[in-house]
């Protein structure tokens, strides 16, 4: 039992070193460096993670991710390059931000143009009904006489005035 709880311990503090070495720190040279590395934490989205950023994030990805910035910040690398370096490896996703491409303005352009589409033949499908309406009730005048001895109708006077009050 006690080699077990000594076994326990040890494993325990290997974790636990390696979780605090996880989250270590980087140091730069100058606090610029320091800042740009901060500031890139905080425009790089975790690809694990659901809408949370590397500096944010306990995930071995991030802390891949973290380490590359640091990497690239020491080879000189500008805040650009750094951001094109994790698209190219990640994708689009890792930008909270991401560039205006064809795929975007699909992407959010796409549901607006459905939308126009959707609008304009509706608003055909109401003009063609309009359309139709009008033509089957403009009758000849004969035609109108003819329809109304088939049906049986009193016929129609020819006022077509919209007024139903009573003329006396």
């Amino acid at each position: 039992m006690v080699i077990f709880l000594r076994l326990a311990a040890v494993w325990l503090a290997l974790v636990a070193g390696q979780a605090m070495a996880a989250d270590a720190p980087e140091q730069f040279d100058t606090p610029a460096l320091a800042a740009r590395y901060d500031a890139l934490n905080d425009v790089l989205r975790c690809p694990k993670c659901e809408n949370q950023a590397i500096g944010d994030s306990h995930s071995m990805i991030a802390a891949d991710m973290r380490a590359s910035v640091a990497r690239l910040l020491r080879e000189g690398r500008s805040d650009e390059a750094i951001r094109h370096y994790m698209v190219e490896r990640f994708g689009d996703y890792v930008l909270y931000d991401p560039r205006l491409t064809l795929r975007t303005w699909l992407l959010w352009g796409g549901p607006l143009l459905v939308l126009a589409i959707g609008l304009a033949i509706m608003v055909g499908v109401v003009r063609a009904r309009t359309r139709s309406r009008d033509t089957v009730s403009a009758l000849a005048p004969e035609e109108q006489a003819r329809l109304d001895d088939l049906l049986g109708d009193p016929p129609r006077t020819t006022n077509h005035s919209t007024d139903r009050r009573d003329p006396s």
